[in-house]
């Protein structure tokens, strides 16, 4: 699998991309290649206040349900509405329409301790 180049990823398989003055944050083609057909997405208020590391809501599919990490902290500017409405948008595009929230960093430092697209490449080859 090939994962852009432009955005960041987390050992969670969380991703993060740059979008002005926001970080815009969905999972991996490897996260819901793994979880199968999506059926229901839970994410956390706009306004609400995230941390890095913590469980911020929810993705469930045919097989499983599984956390969703916030991969920096912030706060919650954007969820994606489209994605709630119609879960399989993740299935379909993960990197792209099937994003998951868009979040003001509190410390955009933290986005250099995630993995760059080679680096998160060689962390799922043997998962």
């Amino acid at each position: 699998m090939m994962y852009p180049d432009d955005r960041k990823y987390s050992e969670e398989h969380e991703w993060a991309m740059e979008e002005g003055d926001l970080l815009v944050i969905g999972i991996t083609e490897h996260a819901q290649t793994s979880l199968g057909d999506i059926v229901f997405v839970e994410l956390p208020e706009a306004g609400s206040d995230i941390v890095s590391g913590d469980s911020i809501g929810v993705i469930e599919s045919v097989k499983a349900a599984s956390d969703f990490y916030a991969p920096i902290s912030g706060s919650v500017e954007e969820i994606n509405q489209a994605v709630v409405d119609d879960p399989a948008m993740i299935n379909r595009d993960p990197h792209a329409d099937g994003w998951l929230i868009k979040v003001k960093s509190s410390d955009p430092s933290e986005l250099e301790s995630l993995m760059d697209a080679s680096a998160y490449g060689e962390f799922v080859k043997d998962l």
